[in-house]
């Protein structure tokens, strides 16, 4: 799709609602397999890989935030998705977000697992420490997945993709959002921590912050069942005003 390669894993759910889960930098949906198994037991969940990422090509340009978001909206449509929640992890609630903005019919909401990157914090060497501090205390079966994903993406595409996380104001594009927001994080997760989620949720005209006790930065993977729960009880909050 102009030049930018998507794959999706469907778990097709006829009139049941539809989730959306975009991984983070560096990873694929491998990391999401155990979300999107728990929100799949009773809803339709699209997770898809982006351009470069979990062995696809690499485009020769490294197509910024805004441009990967509005090819994530075709691919939504080829897939017949009309309103879905929009799950992103990590550089993955960038995606989302700039997404619920372009395209609001597309989201029925928006939900921001360790979003990045805190704007007091938005430097290479200082986020590099950040995910090494956290990664030495991850369980060992995400943190292979990691690695191993890292590997296959690559140093090079990796820094590419870097700059533009560096670069996304997602401060400034939070407040466009008309779909309610759930910004999620680990309790230990030093990359987005609790002052910078808690601004986030402050700066949606609809937005709510939830914390998982004893989970990192991988929360979305450590804590499937509990995430994917707190999730569905926002929505549930929220169904009488949607």
């Amino acid at each position: 799709m102009h030049g930018l390669a998507f794959r999706s894993f469907s778990s097709r759910r006829e009139g049941r609602p539809v989730f959306v889960l975009i991984h983070g930098i560096g990873m694929s949906h491998r990391y999401l397999t155990r979300l999107h198994d728990e929100l799949a037991r009773d809803a339709e969940v699209h997770t898809i890989d982006l351009p470069g990422f979990g062995g696809l090509p690499k485009p020769r340009r490294a197509a910024d935030i805004a441009d990967v978001a509005r090819a994530l909206g075709r691919v939504l449509d080829d897939l017949g998705v009309g309103s879905a929640v929009l799950v992103g992890h990590s550089m993955g609630a960038q995606w989302v977000v700039e997404l619920g903005v372009q395209r609001p019919e597309l989201a029925r909401a928006v939900v921001a697992i360790g979003p990045v990157t805190d704007d007091r914090r938005r430097n290479a060497l200082v986020q590099a420490l950040l995910l090494t501090r956290d990664s030495v205390l991850e369980p060992p079966r995400p943190n292979a997945l990691v690695c191993t994903d890292y590997l296959r993406c690559g140093p090079v595409w990796c820094a590419r993709q870097a700059r533009h996380m560096l670069g996304y104001p997602i401060e400034d594009r939070i407040p466009l959002l008309t779909a309610p927001l759930l910004v999620v994080r680990g309790a230990d997760d030093p990359i987005a921590q609790q002052s910078w989620a808690q601004r986030l949720g402050t700066l949606a005209a609809d937005g709510t912050v939830d914390i998982v006790p004893g989970h990192r930065h991988l929360v979305q993977f450590t804590a499937a069942p509990e995430v994917a729960r707190r999730i569905l009880a926002f929505l549930a909050r929220h169904r009488s005003t949607r």
